[in-house]
């Protein structure tokens, strides 16, 4: 310890007051320092005395005037003070109006300059602290998210949601009751009989088949039977290869994608096909994935009603694995106009009551012109998209189209899908060479489609060639 000028040691005590008057007025520095700094003004504060005094020792270094009437034998900690809230707090951070510790830099440029950002005035409207707001504006985005996604809803509410498909969602229903009760049987030590989840879909294309698989996907895991619920949906071209040997290998890395899941595997009667190695080797593949992986893959095969029995009874394998089959009906007129109208919600389009029926009569002629081969909601999926593109090319030659213009499908639009004018004219204003009108009338009154005013034509002549007339043809010179 060092003498002083008289060369005396000086007294212990003594020096310890020192001490702490020193450390006192370093932490008086700090907090001055940081008050002058990022303290909030009056009209922003957190509730602090805005006149609070300040004085200046000798050496210029700024400090409240607490130092002066704190008692003698009172050691304030270095790192912690009382703050004018009465909240504990460190020199390097102090608290916001929420009372919630947060970094200096981070509020110095809202609070000094009196501009709040969009997410403070939100969150001082709902009462919530800034870092409420925003954490409850994610977790609403991430819902969002979500929900369009898929993930967070109810495998069996989006089963419910779904349009028509009434004995579907029995046959589903029953399905999985029957499965998750096996399942639970099982947990419990009693024997389960055993069920073969593998699955055939047959219908018409548009009537469901991909999305109930992938809902029934997600079901089997909610019950426990999947490990991951995930749909892989392939068709012949991505199970066969081109080269002998390597058709195995291609299958196989599609049944490695689909594990845990479902493999969904559309028209899958184009593997049978007469004298057709590749695809016989996609089979055996096939059902040796199903064998080994019994407990954690799911495989549906869909395809048309006649040639899936026929594809299924060409094999022994396939026969005793997939026993359960599931029909997709064509969907009614009433459901195929309530898919429209759904798309047109969906999307932000606006239908009024002639424009719904013109929609319906253009589905209902569709629906007839394709009796076998009806797409159903993809036809539909295909009519809107025809509209919609219509649409926007006539609110394109608007000048200052509103939001109105831009929702409103108009009857102008129909007809353009439904391919003819109100001039009786094709979309592209002219009429096809051989009399045909794109709505199935011709220049002589016959409609195109095998009918004429004295008898029928075969289905795709012209009327003009049945009655063996035909429109006159300028020759030209050679």
């Amino acid at each position: 310890m060092a003498r002083d000028e008289s060369g005396k040691m000086p007294d212990i005590d003594e020096e310890l007051e020192r001490l702490k008057n020193l450390g006192i007025l370093k932490n008086d520095f700090m907090d001055g320092l940081y008050d002058d700094l990022f303290t909030a003004s009056p009209a922003h504060g957190s509730g602090a005395d805005p006149a609070r005094p300040k004085e200046t020792d000798p050496a210029g270094n700024a400090h409240s005037a607490l130092k002066e009437t704190l008692p003698a034998g009172s050691l304030p900690s270095p790192v912690k003070e009382t703050g004018p809230a009465g909240s504990a707090h460190s020199p390097a951070k102090d608290a916001d109006p929420a009372g919630s510790a947060h970094s200096p830099v981070k509020e110095t440029k809202p609070q000094e300059s009196g501009h709040f950002p969009a997410e403070d005035r939100k969150s001082k409207e709902s009462g919530q602290s800034p870092s409420e707001s925003q954490g409850a504006e994610k977790a609403a985005a991430s819902e969002e998210d979500k929900r369009a996604a898929g993930e967070e809803e109810d495998p069996l509410e989006a089963l419910d949601k779904l349009i028509g498909l009434d004995s579907i969602k029995h046959d589903v229903r029953e399905l999985t009751d029957f499965v998750r009760i096996q399942k639970m049987r099982s947990d419990e030590g009693l024997k389960s009989v055993p069920v073969s989840l593998h699955l055939v879909f047959t219908g018409n294309p548009g009537t469901g088949k991909t999305t109930v698989a992938r809902i029934l996907a997600k079901l089997y895991k909610k019950i426990g039977v999947l490990s991951k619920g995930q749909l892989v949906e392939v068709d012949r071209s991505g199970l066969v290869a081109g080269f002998v040997g390597q058709t195995a290998l291609k299958t196989q890395e599609q049944i490695d994608k689909a594990l845990g899941g479902v493999l969904f595997i559309d028209e899958a009667y184009a593997l049978a096909q007469k004298d057709d190695a590749f695809g016989q080797e996609a089979i055996d593949t096939l059902l040796k994935a199903m064998e080994d992986h019994r407990d954690d893959l799911v495989v549906i095969v869909a395809g048309y009603t006649q040639p899936m029995e026929k594809f299924i009874n060409s094999n022994p394998g396939l026969k005793s694995r997939f026993n359960k089959y599931i029909e997709f009906p064509d969907y009614s007129v009433d459901e195929l106009m309530a898919i429209f109208e759904m798309n047109c919600r969906k999307y932000d389009y606006i239908l009024g009551e002639d424009v719904k029926k013109h929609v319906r009569e253009i589905i209902v002629a569709r629906k007839l012109e394709k009796t076998e081969n009806f797409a159903n909601a993809r036809e539909v999926r295909n009519l809107f998209e025809e509209i919609i593109t219509n649409q926007a090319g006539r609110v394109a030659l608007m000048d200052h189209p509103s939001q109105m213009d831009m929702m409103t499908i108009d009857l102008a639009d129909l007809k353009l899908a439904d391919g003819k004018t109100t001039e009786g004219k094709t979309a592209a204003g002219v009429k096809p060479a051989d009399g045909n009108l794109a709505d199935g009338k011709t220049a002589e009154g016959k409609t195109a489609d095998g009918k004429t005013a004295g008898g029928k034509i075969l289905p795709g002549e012209s009327a003009g060639k049945a009655n063996h007339k035909s429109l006159p043809v300028k020759k030209q010179k050679k």
